[in-house]
């Protein structure tokens, strides 16, 4: 027999064997590799590198994202799947929406007995999803994905980010990641289920994400979708947001989504409804919220100050949604 083994015969097996050039050392030693060997090639300058405990990358750059997770995966076991931030982008959500990880998150049955290594985070579960394969990789459900991110965050504007991602990109129903959260691990889950809980009365996304904005605003709105009426009763509009105190509307508009006619002559006659009761409006479009929200806060800011400097008109509010 060679003493260097199969593998110097018929080298094609060490990429046949390995997971896009991930392979486990066990692997190699059955193809009759020694252990001596395996070191030797992962020192530095050597050919190869140690990627976690008993993983190796078969070559010697930086690892590719891709390269990492396959790691991640040989190193958990069996059954593994990967979640998290990690599943998220592999989902399509936006990375800038993304909070900036760069471990790897993967879910275990609970049964298995593998630790935490290296860039590789590891979560033993009674509740493991079934996976949902995208480029060969399996992942968790986006809604899973989301609610095991949002459980590492300790910051209201990353968690609202991130579940208005989800809602508005991945499809996941609010409904569904409150149920997640009530339904898995309570640990973590405090700030998501509380911002799900505030959004139930908001009629979109884009306004979602501007109530995670306004907690910015030097004085935040006073109701949201109201239904504001003139001195004789007569209905005005439902603004996305109103300061009641100055009569202050704000319309996070739909151009970035919708291209109707019919859409833009209702815009308009809003408008005008607002402008003959005398309150002064915002409008915002949703990329704004995501490109510039500083000026977003800025014109807000400047709106109140001028609408506290004229007598408030007399409209009142109808009903009062929170």
């Amino acid at each position: 027999m060679n003493k260097r083994g199969r593998w110097a015969e018929h080298p094609e097996l060490l990429q046949e064997r390995s997971r896009h050039g991930v392979i486990k050392a066990t692997t190699l030693e059955s193809l009759e590799m020694g252990s001596k060997v395996i070191y030797r090639r992962c020192l530095p300058g050597g050919p190869w590198q140690r990627l976690l405990p008993g993983i190796i990358l078969l070559h010697n750059a930086p690892p590719s994202s891709l390269e990492r997770v396959m790691g991640a995966l040989l190193h958990a076991g069996p059954r593994a799947l990967v979640t998290g931030v990690e599943a998220c982008r592999r989902h399509g959500l936006r990375t800038r929406e993304l909070p900036p990880h760069d471990d790897i998150h993967v879910l275990i049955p609970h049964e298995h007995k593998v630790r935490s290594a290296g860039f590789v985070t590891v979560e033993r579960t009674l509740r493991l999803p079934e996976p949902q394969i995208r480029d060969g990789i399996p992942l968790a459900p986006l809604v899973r994905a989301t609610t095991d991110t949002c459980r590492r965050l300790r910051a209201v504007e990353p968690v609202g980010s991130l579940l208005v991602e989800a809602i508005q990109r991945g499809r996941c129903s609010p409904e569904a990641l409150t149920r997640e959260l009530n339904t898995g691990s309570k640990r973590g889950t405090a700030i998501p289920r509380r911002i799900l809980g505030e959004w139930k009365d908001l009629h979109s996304v884009a306004e979602a994400r501007a109530k995670i904005l306004s907690q910015s605003l030097l004085v935040r709105p006073s109701h949201w979708n109201p239904e504001i009426c003139d001195s004789r009763g007569g209905y005005i509009g439902r603004p996305d947001a109103w300061w009641d105190d100055v009569a202050l509307a704000w319309e996070i508009d739909s151009f970035d989504f919708h291209f109707y006619r019919d859409d833009y002559r209702r815009t308009i006659l809003r408008n005008t409804r607002y402008a003959t009761a005398g309150i002064t409006v915002v409008q915002t479009l949703p990329s704004q919220l995501l490109k510039d929200p500083a000026g977003v806060l800025a014109e807000l800011n400047a709106a109140h100050l001028a609408a506290s400097a004229r007598p408030r008109p007399s409209v009142s509010l109808v009903s009062q949604a929170a």
